[in-house]
């Protein structure tokens, strides 16, 4: 049974930091894109940052320069660090993967696996 479980979630004031942490388990992603996606209360799901297998990363332009994503093949964990964070941020926050090795996409949709999210509140 595939598993994908975040910690790291809580309440910071804005221009804080915290940190994401997602441990897969189940099944090897080394090959796999990585991503972690957020939904804040009333919209949509939408994709936040991936690295893929060998660290190649995409970022939305929303998180540029304030979050960086980071991954550790040999113990099947994938980490997003958050900088300089604004109420804007405020959110639940899901790792995914991607069941299609190789590809790097800022597509939802491409994104298989899920974990059950975390929530990160930021204070204005």
């Amino acid at each position: 049974q595939v598993q994908l479980v975040e910690s790291g979630g809580g309440l910071v004031q804005a221009g804080g930091s915290l940190r994401l942490s997602c441990a897969a388990s189940g099944r090897t992603f080394s090959t796999n894109t990585m991503g972690w996606l957020r939904q804040a209360p009333g919209k949509e799901r939408e994709f936040v940052v991936a690295i893929s297998w060998n660290g190649g990363t995409y970022i939305a332009d929303s998180v540029k320069g304030r979050f960086i994503i980071s991954r550790d093949n040999a113990k099947s964990t994938v980490a997003l660090q958050m900088n300089s964070l604004k109420p804007e941020d405020t959110a639940v926050y899901y790792c995914a993967a991607d069941s299609l090795p190789g590809r790097l996409t800022p597509l939802t949709k491409a994104y298989d696996y899920w974990g059950q999210g975390t929530q990160v509140t930021v204070s204005a």
